[in-house]
């Protein structure tokens, strides 16, 4: 879905305050940067669309900063969508202390430490963990980084998703940047762990285990049911290459009223809620390889392909399967995805939104987008 890579500004954000955060400043430091993107998209399963040509238009514009004084950093980004799309979100906004070059320190609204980071993919629109919030999810809470040479953990307390309506009763907010669980249930008091052992240097191998476990707090009945997600993780580069590949175990077990079918669960993001199955096990790979070249302001082109396969629990549910094979075009600071996304029983590739990932359609049919992104990050 709405996706950015890592640019030049984040890059150089990282390293400088990877170094002077080591040192308590006597001058407050302060970068500030964002990106503006436009969309073109052509669908097989919108005809109007098809007789004019596709369509053209606005997809987002954000806003980056990042702030350093005495010692204690901030990192914020806040992206404003259209009002189909959600419209303005903060996604993500954290406090960090770095203790020294490899432990970290995060508090507020910071990336879940759950399979293959930043990205478990290399499209624009994700891989299919995202629209389940197993990829690139971020919630309310504090993460304890150790980044070591060969082994990496992390450690983390989430005491909730974003909360954007502080009422005794409210429901989860569907205008947010990532999926949480929505509908009558909120998820709270999550506990994070992951692990990484790195080797190699032609290679570049990292192989890891992520496990996450928490509750989910029903509005109706009061009642606290439980949530958990395992997985293991392996990515890899030689030369020009990338490999990512993971496996999920994932089950939800919310307390719902009498009544509510305990198959599915609602989860939401982007303004919109759908139905999930409530036990799945989720299987990624995603390949790309770079292919620098010299065409003017173009340099580099990163030729990719990410599959994602949701196989569902319960009988008589139709699974769910992603695949994008496009190119990355890379010039200067001006990012452009070229896209083609195929889905089957895919909430945001054809069909039926609702309930795609849940029960699904047993005579549902391929479908695919043809997507060209054009972002230029600052």
């Amino acid at each position: 879905m709405k996706k950015f890579q890592q640019n030049l500004w984040l890059t150089f954000s990282f390293c400088w305050f990877a170094t002077c955060s080591l040192f308590a400043q006597n001058t407050p430091e302060v970068d500030i940067g964002g990106a503006l993107r436009f969309n073109y998209n052509l669908s097989s399963w919108k005809p109007e669309q098809k007789r004019r040509g596709g369509d053209f238009g606005y997809d987002m514009f954000r806003i980056n900063a990042v702030a350093a004084y005495q010692g204690i950093y901030v990192n914020a980004e806040y992206r404003l969508y259209s009002q189909a799309f959600g419209g303005g979100m903060l996604k993500q906004g954290w406090f960090g202390y770095r203790f020294n070059e490899i432990k970290e320190l995060q508090v507020g609204l910071t990336q879940v430490p759950f399979g293959i980071q930043q990205y478990n993919s290399h499209n624009w629109f994700f891989n299919l963990g995202y629209y389940v919030g197993l990829e690139d999810d971020h919630d309310m809470g504090i993460k304890y980084m150790h980044l070591g040479e060969q082994w990496e953990y992390q450690v983390a307390y989430f005491k909730n998703a974003e909360e954007l309506r502080f009422g005794d009763a409210s429901a989860v907010s569907p205008s947010r940047y990532s999926y949480d669980v929505a509908g009558n249930n909120k998820e709270v008091h999550q506990a994070n762990i992951k692990l990484l052992y790195k080797w190699g240097d032609s290679t570049r191998s990292r192989l890891g285990f992520s496990g996450q476990y928490g509750g989910l707090y029903n509005i109706e009945t009061k009642e606290t049911g439980d949530h958990y997600a395992l997985a293991v993780h392996y990515e890899a580069g030689y030369k020009l290459w990338n490999l990512k590949t993971e496996a999920m175990l994932v089950s939800h077990r919310p307390e719902d009223a009498e009544g509510t079918s305990e198959e599915t669960i609602t989860m939401a993001a982007y303004g919109a809620p759908y139905e999930v199955a409530a036990d799945f096990n989720l299987y990624t790979l995603a390949v790309a390889r770079d292919v620098p070249v010299s065409w003017g302001p173009v340099s580099n082109l990163q030729f990719y392909n990410d599959f994602g396969y949701m196989q569902k629990a319960q009988s008589g549910f139709e699974d769910s399967v992603m695949n994008v094979t496009g190119i990355l075009v890379t010039a200067g600071n001006l990012y452009t995805y070229i896209d083609y996304a195929a889905g089957y029983n895919h909430s945001w590739l054809g069909g039926n939104f609702v309930n795609d990932f849940a029960a699904g359609n047993p005579n549902a049919k391929w479908e695919a987008r043809f997507n060209i992104n054009f972002g230029y990050y600052f």
